[in-house]
């Protein structure tokens, strides 16, 4: 079921309650009258509401971990709406913790800066001078554009990083199928400073994390910065938060079939299965495996989501209902 107008007259109502605006762009959040609300399809309109209701009554309260992507970013318009809906989802009492990436930017900034890079199975190799950037990139612009945002709203939040108090402790991650291939200073997250999110959390607070990470603290490598591929983060995040809902915001309808049909919800052992018979290849791969890496961690459901499709989050988030499955358009579900 799609929720877009329905989610959009949500979405309007609660912003206008919080007076939130845009410097960059004048948003008018005035709430429709209900003889408008019901001027087409009341019965549609009553039936999405009712979702709508069941969503919220099932997810109050527990913590969805969001991975927003760089690719996701794309316009202003896009990277706003994305603001919007964590606005609204947090007043209507969700725990909802980013992690972004922002491979678009560093790779601009590389560029600028004259430092080459390359990727190995998905991963960025990440020499000193990568990670560098990367870091100043993620940690500044980005990370506190999207807290900014949320801000300006009407929400809560705080941008980190992964070395801020610890959060996000790592050792070094080599590559290839037999481990032996060097990525430089990629992280393998080892440990997640879950107090720290909590407590921001509870506070109405919304973590927004950048993937540069530290060494185990105690370690010979405790100084080492490390760049943490995002979707890897948002997974691990969301296991030991055992967080309801983790969804990778890409730009990707989601998991299709050999005729390019979507595949709405699938299950790990399906997932197996499609990456034996080649219909699952290329990039989509560690998608599908940090999807089912988060589930077999405690997560309830993963979604690989399209977040070029405005409001994505809202959507998926507003649309599953009790059973909480998405809308059924916007995306693949992963569940055990």
């Amino acid at each position: 079921m799609k929720l877009l107008t329905v989610s959009a007259l949500l979405l309007a109502s609660i912003l206008d309650i919080s007076h939130a605006f845009s410097p960059s762009r004048s948003v008018n959040h005035r709430v429709a009258p209900s003889s408008v609300l019901f001027a087409e399809e009341p019965a549609a309109f009553v039936a999405n509401a009712k979702t709508i209701a069941s969503s919220v009554h099932a997810l109050s309260g527990k913590t969805i971990v969001v991975k927003y992507g760089g690719n996701a970013m794309t316009t202003p318009e896009l990277a706003y709406g994305f603001c919007e809906d964590i606005a609204t989802l947090q007043k209507l009492g969700l725990r909802i913790v980013v992690v972004h990436g922002g491979g678009p930017m560093i790779n601009k900034m590389l560029e600028k800066v004259g430092v080459e890079s390359r990727f190995e199975g998905g991963m960025r190799v990440s020499t000193k001078e990568v990670v560098e950037v990367a870091a100043m990139v993620l940690c500044g612009d980005v990370n506190k554009g999207i807290a900014g945002g949320v801000v300006l709203a009407g929400g809560r939040a705080l941008g980190l990083s992964g070395r801020d108090d610890g959060l996000l402790q790592c050792t070094k991650l080599w590559g290839g199928d037999d481990g032996s291939l060097d990525l430089g200073n990629v992280g393998q997250v080892k440990y997640v400073n879950t107090a720290l999110i909590n407590d921001l959390l509870d506070r109405g607070i919304t973590p927004v994390i950048a993937p540069i990470g530290m060494g185990v603290k105690g370690n010979e490598d405790e100084a080492v910065v490390y760049n943490i591929n995002a979707d890897v983060a948002a997974g691990r995040i969301a296991g030991e938060l055992k967080a309801a809902r983790v969804l990778f915001l890409t730009d990707i309808a989601g998991v299709l079939d050999k005729e390019k049909k979507l595949l709405e919800k699938l299950s790990c052992d399906e997932i197996d299965g499609l990456i034996k018979d080649e219909t699952i290849t290329g990039g989509m791969i560690p998608k599908v495996t940090y999807a089912t890496d988060a589930v077999k961690l405690g997560v309830q459901g993963a979604f690989i989501t399209d977040g070029r499709v405005p409001h994505a989050l809202l959507n998926e988030i507003l649309a599953g209902g009790e059973e909480g499955l998405g809308s059924g358009g916007g995306g693949t579900v992963v569940t055990l």
